[in-house]
């Protein structure tokens, strides 16, 4: 099965689910995307388990031959179920044959059915929650299951409502592509999010990353045919996880270790999903859902920040806080540049605090010594001239900590029609390296319609030129500049490629015969010019000269 048919299979699944909870008045709930997520995610559990189980020593075989596997697997005892569970990775999900997809639709018959999907739910999670749970920022462990049918108000529906999600995911089998990555689920993932994905959401609302943009950073953070081992990253606004996906599947799953955090406990179930559908389970304990900038959770035993090889992050740009401005401003060796000042009367749809402001501080705190990281910013950030913003751009270019910035096309993001660059940081970097790399991508991409809004995105080549001439420090006209440090001090730090820029004057060979045509063909214009102009003022002299004074009469 192709990419191509796994993801309009899977997108199919996903608008079957969709319908099923808009006929039990879901649609746009609250509460639609965690019923999907999960039955989902039931879904995924099932295949993954049966594709496993076929596999196992002792066991495997007998499964394998059964003209139905979880048929079969209903006729096992409770001592082989258990035997059958020890030979199977520890990143399988276990399922005792009457939780199997096949056993609950074959008692979908029956009375309190949704009652039964429901507690079968439940014990799922609890059997499998050393290995899948996340946690808060307070340590309290979030089950991967909870009740679905309980959305539903109408409590005799709920049953009819439990055999229409069922039906939704009976006909379509995930089995034949684990062996496959899941680079694909980057688009279901945006698929899946997009109704949820918007400023309605409040203050915590999340903002989805474009694909394209998160691998030309996944790349440009890791170098290219190096073989990473135990690379820890990290994501202090992770969101659904595209740019930790992106990193991981640059550096290898196996070879990496993913930690994020995000305030949105909807973000953190989709990360979540995302782990496991990327074989990144070990890492599922690093989830958290919790503020960040308020409560990091990722710390060293002796209570200082944790830090990471790489750092990846999309934050919100503006989003207004007040209640914790002053704990924040407090805390002057994390945020050395400052926070933004408090909002005296916030308005959700115009917020006003610059909060990626602290985010930029919070990324560069989280590098080790010789850490890399990237982080998403209005491009307005990397000309600024004073406050905040101003200090930090001093700090990453005194303390040669920015190795270079990508400003990117219009339109690219799906919540915002923000101007936005990507600035990267490498602690690596030698001292004798004193060149950074400026790139003006403003003018890639192509232009296309998600439904009424026009949006650009990056097409495979010109990621390849951003890319390659990033990696290069190349500098070519209109596009890039590598300049030193000392050179952007005097520009007054700014990292805006375009002012670095030389400014060319065309020159065109003449003979003096083609000068001299050039001249007159000027001349014979400007006669012209000049004719009409003369015309126009003695027309407008005459229409002065038809005034007359009309005195009023009474």
């Amino acid at each position: 099965m192709t990419d191509q048919t796994l993801s309009a299979k899977t997108v199919a699944l996903i608008d079957s689910l969709k319908s099923t909870t808009g006929a039990y008045g879901l649609a746009n709930n609250g509460s639609e995307y965690k019923i999907i997520t999960e039955i989902f995610l039931y879904k995924f559990f099932n295949d993954k388990f049966g594709y496993e189980a076929k596999q196992a020593p002792v066991y495997g075989e007998r499964l394998a031959k059964a003209e139905k596997w979880d048929v079969e697997y209903d006729s096992f005892s409770e001592d082989e179920v258990e035997d059958l569970f020890t030979y199977l990775p520890g990143s399988v999900p276990v399922l005792k044959p009457h939780q199997t997809l096949s056993h609950l639709y074959n008692a979908s018959g029956q009375g309190d059915f949704g009652a039964l999907l429901d507690s079968t739910l439940i014990e799922i999670a609890s059997q499998n929650a050393d290995t899948f749970s996340v946690s808060t920022s307070g340590k309290a462990k979030v089950s991967i299951f909870s009740a679905v049918t309980t959305y539903v108000t109408d409590t005799a529906k709920r049953d009819n409502f439990a055999r229409a999600l069922l039906r939704s995911i009976a006909s379509f089998n995930f089995e034949n592509v684990f062996d496959e990555k899941y680079d694909f689920f980057s688009s279901v993932f945006e698929y899946l999010i997009k109704d949820y994905n918007n400023a309605g959401g409040g203050k915590y609302a999340e903002y989805f990353t474009p694909r394209s943009i998160a691998r030309v950073m996944a790349r440009l953070l890791t170098e290219e045919n190096r073989e990473y081992k135990g690379a820890e990253c990290y994501d202090p606004s992770a969101g659904t996880g595209t740019l930790l996906m992106a990193l991981a599947h640059e550096i290898g799953e196996e070879r990496c270790s993913i930690y994020s955090q995000d305030i949105s406990e909807k973000s953190a179930e989709m990360l979540r999903l995302n782990l496991i559908l990327n074989n990144l389970i070990g890492s599922l304990p690093n989830v958290v859902q919790g503020n960040t900038l308020t409560e990091p959770a990722h710390r060293e035993s002796d209570g200082r920040l944790k830090t990471f090889d790489f750092v990846v992050s999309n934050p919100p740009f503006k989003l207004d806080f007040p209640e914790y401005a002053d704990t924040l401003a407090a805390d002057t060796v994390r945020f050395w540049a400052g926070v933004p000042n408090k909002v005296k009367s916030p308005d959700p749809q115009k917020p006003k605090m610059a909060i990626y402001t602290c985010f930029i501080q919070h990324v560069i705190n989280s590098l080790k010594p010789a850490g890399r990281g990237a982080i998403v910013v209005p491009t307005g950030f990397i000309t600024a001239k004073s406050g905040i913003e101003n200090k930090i751009l001093k700090r990453i270019v005194d303390n040669h900590i920015i190795s270079g910035v990508v400003s990117m096309p219009g339109n690219v993001f799906a919540t915002t029609g923000t101007n936005v660059s990507v600035l990267f940081f490498d602690r690596s970097e030698k001292s004798d390296n004193d060149t950074v790399i400026l790139i003006d991508a403003s003018k890639l991409g192509e232009d296309y319609k998600e439904g009424t809004n026009q949006k650009r995105r990056l097409r495979p080549d010109e990621e390849e030129k951003i890319v390659s001439t990033f990696r290069h420090k190349e500098t070519v006209d209109d596009f890039s500049v590598a300049v030193t440090y000392s050179q952007i001090k005097e520009k007054g730090y700014s990292l805006s490629a375009g002012q670095y820029f030389d400014i060319k004057i065309e020159y065109t060979e003449l003979t003096a015969k083609e000068f001299a045509e050039k001249m007159n063909s000027h001349k014979t214009a400007l006669r012209k010019m000049f004719a009409e102009s003369r015309s126009l003022e003695e027309a407008i002299l005459c229409g002065f000269d038809t005034l007359e004074f009309e005195e009023k009469t009474e």
